[in-house]
């Protein structure tokens, strides 16, 4: 049997958003046939089934983002005014009310994370390596003394993740510009302090 030749890339993204538009388990393979543009047999065959593609979708997702982050934050400006733009743009995508501008991660960890213990283990990975991305950021403000000396950037990070996925959630329920912003910019303002 010969393999299939696509863009993976592209029919990562394309099932990622509608993983991200139904769930996972509302995601049927005529879902992903018609997202992809793959026929069945040419999904199963490069990602064995439909648990095997939410999996690389995740990978994708993870590199997409890391890539997003890391631009971002490339620049020399103060990285504290990168990380003020970084919550800004979470706010952006929460006002979009686009649910392909959720985060697949939490949503797949809320959905499936807990009955499968690959995907689990993968969103974990995931999820710790967006944590160091964060310290790394901190602990560049605290060498630059724009943080206290003394912030400790592991809670810091794991703080601001939490109210992340806080303002995520929320913004679900109110994407308002006039309540979100504000509880960013009290999010942010935490690490003045």
């Amino acid at each position: 049997m010969r393999n299939a030749e696509f863009d993976r890339q592209a029919v990562l993204r394309a099932a990622m958003r509608a993983f991200l538009v139904k769930g996972y388990a509302k995601t049927s393979m005529a879902d992903l046939t018609k997202a992809t543009g793959l026929h069945p047999g040419s999904i199963y065959c490069a990602f064995e089934n439909k648990k095997g593609l939410l999996i690389a979708a995740i990978g994708q997702y993870h590199d997409d983002r890391s890539a997003q982050f890391q631009q971002l934050f490339a620049n020399n400006n103060n990285p504290l005014h990168n990380l003020k733009a970084y919550l800004d743009g979470i706010v952006q995508e929460c006002l979009s009310c686009d649910a392909t501008q959720a985060c697949l991660l939490t949503k797949a960890l809320s959905e499936v994370g807990e009955q499968d213990e690959d995907i689990h283990q993968l969103i974990h990975r995931n999820l710790h390596a967006w944590q160091q991305g964060i310290e790394q950021v901190l602990n560049m403000a605290k060498s630059q003394r724009l943080i206290p000396a003394d912030t400790n950037s592991q809670v810091q990070a794991q703080f601001l993740m939490m109210g992340i996925y806080g303002l995520r959630t929320f913004g679900h329920t109110e994407p308002n510009a006039a309540v979100l912003q504000p509880l960013a910019d009290k999010l942010f303002s935490s690490l003045l302090n």
